[in-house]
């Protein structure tokens, strides 16, 4: 006979407490405490323990296991592959999280159907077969090893698996599962940690990789008790603008590849389509000469971007300055347009200044400085910028331009493109002394001396 126990549990942290709090200590929020029963017992038993391992447990010293490369399974799609280090690793367990409406169901069922070679169990507790199937048929690939299951409870799914066997499991979402063995509603914190935690017992024990779809809360982080995401092997965030047809696949977490990796959709009536080459789509093509506009080279984990900055510098109508900036850091325009009137002597103090990345994208990387810097003055100029120049460069608080690092694919980028120029700073100028470009390299030392280069 099981024992029953309740706990209360914060619905925005997952911080459990054995009585009821009106503040969480965990994430300081008011009223997010509620009683969820756990059942804990003997009755408790995992249903696809009929095959995968013999159950035979023992200690091991680490001279005994033998390393080996992490078999991966390499899908047709350049950019999961890219994002998760080069293939789906046997046995993984994925986190996949994003807004409602970005794509993600559509991003995976779109990969399920791709393997063709494998056999692929889509589970769905949001939608039913006929939902996925016209999404399948809007998409326009057939595949005779690609299974469905609209089903919430895990105890059924994990019967449905023992006869199916698949070589690869999608769940949409981890929201909807809910688990008998612990008696509160779906999307609970209890719940979402028990299911996730059956899942992932499945996926190591039987060398499934899984794929779960999360959804995110409204401040963007993701939905239910932070153990989630230290549960899973890899965590995926993917994002976009509505007004945009391009989607960001960003690694957050991974164990078996680099964090700092990122893959591009766009988004069309077949499904989800990868940019190999997101540069071009970044820089709009333009016939006249606009002030105010500046190419920037940055990286995005381990692939070169060139992205358009964008600045308006206007008078200022009204009594205190705007400064508006969308998708890069506002503090960050602050610190240079106080650099520029402290160096260069510049007024910016009675103009708004707007400042934007073209394309949706959000920039962290400080080496698009240069690039913002460049943008900024030709706006406050009103003289356009040569459109075969760009620029990749840090700016310091005292105007100098710090190197930035691996400026050879920066420099290769641009001209893959097509610039004629690259301005950067003369102190990355040592380490690309001896390799030959067909761009001309120029090295700045200062703010001052790059106005006196452009204008």
């Amino acid at each position: 006979m099981s024992k029953t126990k309740t706990s209360f549990f914060c619905q925005n942290c997952g911080y459990e407490s054995a009585k009821w709090l009106g503040k969480c200590p965990s994430c300081n929020q008011w009223n997010t405490f509620v009683e969820e029963v756990t059942v804990k017992g003997s009755d408790k038993k995992d249903d696809w323990k009929d095959y995968g391992s013999n159950g035979k447990i023992k200690t091991i010293s680490i001279n005994e296991v033998t390393s080996a490369e992490e078999k991966r399974i390499v899908t047709t799609d350049v950019e999961l592959n890219r994002v998760l280090g080069g293939g789906i690793v046997a046995g993984s367990i994925v986190l996949v999280a994003g807004e409602p409406g970005i794509g993600k169901s559509t991003l995976f069922l779109q990969d399920g159907l791709q393997l063709k070679d494998i056999t692929t169990l889509y589970i769905s507790g949001e939608e039913s077969e006929q939902q996925i199937k016209m999404r399948a048929d809007r998409i326009g690939i057939q595949n005779e090893n690609f299974y469905l299951l609209t089903e919430t409870n895990t105890q059924a799914i994990f019967q449905e698996i023992k006869k199916l066997k698949p070589q690869l499991v999608i769940v949409d979402s981890i929201q909807t599962l809910q688990s008998s063995f612990v008696e509160s509603g779906a999307g609970s914190v209890s719940q979402i940690r028990e299911c996730a935690g059956e899942l992932q017992r499945f996926a190591k024990e039987t060398n499934t990789p899984v794929f779960i779809i999360g959804h995110i809360t409204k401040d963007g982080t993701i939905a239910g008790p932070k153990i989630l995401e230290h549960m899973v092997d890899t965590v995926l965030q993917f994002e976009g603008d509505r007004n945009y047809a391009y989607r960001i696949l960003r690694t957050l977490k991974n164990r078996f590849g680099s964090t700092a990796e990122l893959g591009i959709y766009e988004m069309t009536g077949e499904g989800m389509k990868p940019v190999t080459n997101p540069s071009e789509i970044l820089i709009t093509q333009k016939e006249d000469a606009l002030s105010g506009i500046a190419i920037a080279a940055t990286i995005e984990g381990m692939r070169p971007l060139l992205i358009e900055t964008q600045a308006l510098v206007t008078q200022s109508v009204y009594g205190t300055p705007q400064r508006t900036v969308t998708g890069y850091d506002l503090r960050r325009l602050q610190l240079l347009l106080a650099v520029l009137e402290k160096r260069g002597g510049f007024n910016f103090g009675m103009k708004d200044v707007f400042v934007n990345i073209a394309g949706g994208l959000k920039v962290e990387d400080p080496s698009i400085d240069l690039g913002i810097v460049s943008a900024l003055l030709s706006s406050y100029e009103d003289v356009p910028l040569n459109h075969t120049i760009c620029f990749a460069g840090e700016v310091g608080l005292s105007g100098e331009i710090r190197a930035v690092n691996r400026i050879e694919q920066r420099i290769a980028e641009a001209q893959k493109l097509g610039f004629t120029k690259i301005i950067l700073s003369k102190y990355n100028s040592k380490s690309i002394g001896k390799l030959k470009f067909d761009i001309e390299v120029v090295a700045l030392g200062k703010v001052e001396e790059l106005y006196q280069y452009l204008f």
